[in-house]
């Protein structure tokens, strides 16, 4: 285990590069950075457009995402409900969607999809790559959301009622729990090549697998 910075305002969202470099969300600044391999001093790409605050729904930039399609990444803007896409380098800036609560965790599927999970809006959105954007309501609180590769979409909800990893059926718009034992506070979500999804509990201390049957 390497320690590799120490930044008290608020690191969250990371995309890592293929040459080491991570660039990572700063959510009390609302601002992204990039870290470079080795290096201990983080550099500024973009100070975004919304102002955090400690209001309900208003705190800083919280996921990014690399899409691949594109070469970019996608950003949610949380306080203003902004999602835009940014260039590597932090230099273009491009709005994508507008209206959303609090834009949080997102991704991108290998079409150049955009998923969002709106954590105090109780829906996802997804943006095809003609920018036409469409609002799936039926959720808590949802965190954090990825397109498994099957025509569904995971999703992390944190609404203390339900706490649970979620798949909603993008055809039938059906909602199925996948998971809830365990969890306090689940918000991490991820899934690799093998279709393997991993999920992180900040408030259990646990991260958990589920290797699909």
């Amino acid at each position: 285990v390497t320690l590799l910075l120490t930044d008290r305002a608020g690191p969250e969202g990371m995309v890592v590069r293929p040459d080491g470099t991570i660039i990572f969300a700063e959510q009390d600044t609302n601002r992204i950075l990039s870290l470079a391999p080795g290096s201990s001093t983080p550099t500024l790409l973009r100070t975004l457009p919304g102002t955090p605050s400690s209001a309900s729904c208003k705190q800083g930039v919280d996921g990014i995402a690399f899409d691949s399609t594109t070469n970019t990444l996608i950003v949610p803007d949380s306080p203003t409900g902004a999602v835009y896409r940014m260039s590597l380098d932090g230099k273009t800036l491009t709005l994508l969607a507008s209206g959303i609560v609090r834009p949080v965790g997102t991704s991108v599927d290998s079409q150049g999809t955009i998923s969002i999970a709106d954590e105090c809006g109780g829906a996802v959105w997804r943006i095809v790559s003609n920018g036409k954007a469409t609002r799936i309501g039926g959720f808590g609180m949802p965190d954090d959301v990825v397109a498994d590769g099957y025509g569904n979409l995971l999703v992390i909800d944190l609404k203390p009622s339900i706490h649970a990893l979620t798949r909603l059926n993008l055809a039938t718009g059906q909602h199925e729990t996948l998971a809830r034992k365990g969890y306090i506070e689940p918000q991490g979500l991820v899934m690799d090549t093998h279709g393997n999804i991993f999920v992180s509990d900040d408030y259990a201390n646990i991260i958990m697998e589920y290797i699909p049957a």
